[in-house]
This record gives structure tokens, sequence and C-alpha cells, in this order.
């Protein structure tokens, strides 16, 4: 079965880096785009990031466009997120998601997130 478990979440203070990562199996990862969603305390779901199967396109909300970098790795089924110039706003619990093809639009699988503090 499809599993996607994210890590390389944490605390960390205004200005700093953090990179996550997912690790995917159970399905054919390079047939698939894949996406980062966020969710802060007490908001809503916000799309952060999608990559199309091959890589080489990538897609980013404005709210963090120019500070994240989505890549991945097909040859080890990885998904990363190279996050730079956090800010509190950027706290939420990160999951990654696997679309239902090859170009990103609709999540049909999630993992089971990792908790990113953004805290002086």
């Amino acid at each position: 079965q499809v599993q996607l478990v994210e890590s390389g979440g944490g605390l960390v203070q205004p200005g700093g880096s953090l990179r996550l990562s997912c690790a995917a199996s159970g399905f054919i990862f390079s047939s698939y785009a894949m996406s980062w969603v966020r969710q802060a305390p007490g908001k809503g779901l916000e799309w952060v990031s999608g990559i199309n199967s091959g890589g080489g396109s990538t897609y980013y909300a404005d709210s963090v466009k120019g500070r994240f970098t989505i890549s991945r790795d097909n040859a080890k089924n990885t998904l990363s997120l190279q996050m730079n110039s956090l800010k509190p706003e950027d706290t939420a619990v990160y999951y990654c998601a696997k679309d239902w093809t090859a170009i990103p639009g609709i999540l049909d699988y999630w993992g089971q997130g990792t908790q990113v503090t953004v805290s002086s």
C-alpha cells in the first residue's frame, strides 16, 4: 500500500533553514506528481508546493515563493522541501502528498506529517 513518511521537522529560529524529506513506497514514485501541504495551528490546509513526475516543473504558493525549494529523487523515491528564511507564520504541520496524476492537481494519499516550529 502507499506509504509516505515525512522527516526533518523541528524548532528553528526566524531566518533559519530546515530541509524536510518524504520517503515514498507502495507505488511507482516516478509516475506521479508530488506535493507539500501544511496546516498551521487553528487554520485550514494550505498547499505549499508541487512538482511534476519528472521533476522538471515546480510550483509554489505565493507565501513561500523564493524561500522554499521542492525537489525529488526518483531513483531513491524521495521528495524534499528546502525551506530557507523561515518566518513564524511558516509554523505548521507539513504533509507530503501524492498526486493523482503526473501533474500536480488532485491529492490522493498523505503522510502523517512533521511539525515545523519557527520561533525565537
